[in-house]
């Protein structure tokens, strides 16, 4: 008979569903609102008179930048100031800066109000996330589920942008999201229960790994986190643009391009509860390997394919990159007590996010000068380095997260 989670012995209250099914659907708001810009920036660069989308491109990249400075102080205030707070700036702040991106008359102020969301966008990571595991007992599996709703808000902005810009304009593909995040975030207030005491102010829930230790798998996951974002950032950003090149002369409506889009993320979604499944089960660093293995060569096929092959190819390298995604969150629910998994994570987003969004600047230019020939290669040898770098990881003997030293089990 399953009995309530507990930690130290101490049974712990579940997150009730509605507020776990909130903090999943922030995640899907989160990348959801910084792919606006990326999908709909070609009717953007018309009604701006900007001759070529890449030349628009660069104006984004504060976005991203903020999206990794940002969580340094996100993470701290989450575990200082209180989880639940944040969340409530997260969902507001997000509405009120895509409704000023909508309003922008000029190219300038709409890299001043994408830089605004997202600085608001850094919250969700570093503070939603820990959120969301802290009372779990299937803590792979909830990261999994958690991934899958970050991504299908890919897919969702690739879908609902392509259809806004065709039917009602690129402000509304702004608005309209905006609308969403104000009642999530007004649910949220009503639903979410208080926090009696902010995550840094409560007991230890685990013991924590020697200090050497830590410094080691902060510094790999860091580095390994800087070049999964850029292959993140590069396909998220330019893929819509590649299926429109290569699909010339097959299918050039942009609703449909968006449809075909969406269906490239939800298959990269659906592998991260896979993955999630398989993280309470395998070791990681053994199955973080082998889905990182699987980059390269499908970078390099994609290089010289277009058309339905080049689709396929899509489709499967995005399940690679996207399953790559959970392991970052689950290394640090496997080394680091709740009370500080908001600053850490807030740490290693600020690095690798911060240094991942020069992939947002180089777009444009990378491609308007070489082409996406050369982009993908690039990526391909970005996948190598990745996979280098996670084979540093430290060895573990023990099964996946469900067998290891968590933060909260479930009692038999």
């Amino acid at each position: 008979m399953n009995m309530p989670a507990r930690v130290n012995g101490d049974p712990v209250a579940p997150l009730p569903r509605a507020t776990g099914v909130l903090l999943n659907v922030a995640h899907a708001i989160d990348h959801m609102f910084l792919l606006i810009f990326a999908t709909a920036v070609a009717s953007i660069a018309a009604d701006f008179g900007v001759a070529r989308w890449e030349d628009l491109m660069p104006y984004g990249v504060g976005a991203f930048a903020m999206f990794g400075l940002g969580s340094l102080p996100a993470g701290r205030l989450g575990d200082l100031w209180g989880r639940r707070r944040m969340m409530l700036v997260f969902f507001f702040g997000m509405g009120v800066s895509a409704l000023l991106a909508a309003l922008t008359q000029s190219t300038w102020q709409l890299a001043a109000a994408l830089t605004l969301l997202g600085l608001f966008s850094a919250i969700y990571h570093p503070v939603g996330i820990p959120m969301l595991v802290q009372r779990s007992t299937r803590p792979g599996l909830t990261i999994g589920i958690n991934g899958l709703s970050g991504n299908l808000g890919v897919a969702l902005s690739a879908i609902a942008t392509g259809a806004l810009v065709k039917y009602a304009g690129w402000r509304m593909a702004f608005v309209v999201p905006a609308i969403v995040a104000f009642a999530c975030g007004i649910a949220f207030a009503r639903l979410a229960p208080r926090e009696l005491v902010a995550p840094a102010r409560r007991q230890p829930t685990r013991a924590m790994a020697a200090r050497r230790t830590l410094a080691h798998v902060f510094a790999v996951v860091t580095v390994a986190s800087i070049s999964g974002s850029l292959l993140f950032n590069f396909t998220t950003n330019g893929n819509g643009e590649l299926l429109r090149e290569r699909f010339r002369g097959i299918v050039e409506d942009p609703a449909a391009l968006g449809t075909l889009l969406a269906l490239v993320y939800v298959a990269g979604a659906i592998t991260q509860v896979a993955v999630g499944l398989l993280l309470d089960r395998l070791p990681l660093k053994l199955l973080y390997a082998a889905i990182v293995a699987a980059q390269a060569p499908l970078f390099l096929l994609a290089a010289h394919a277009g058309g339905w092959w080049l689709y396929a190819l899509m489709i499967a390298f995005m399940i690679a990159v996207f399953g790559a995604i959970p392991f970052t969150d689950a290394i640090i629910v496997r080394y680091v007590d709740d009370r500080m998994r908001s600053r850490v994570s807030g740490m290693r987003l600020a690095v690798a996010f911060g240094v991942s969004s020069l992939a947002v600047w180089l777009l444009g230019p990378l491609v308007k000068t070489a082409g996406f020939d050369a982009l993908l290669l690039l990526m391909a040898a970005i996948a190598i380095v990745t996979l280098c770098v996670v084979l540093l990881l430290p060895r573990t003997t023990s099964g996946g997260l469900g067998a290891e030293d968590v933060a909260v089990r479930a009692a038999d």
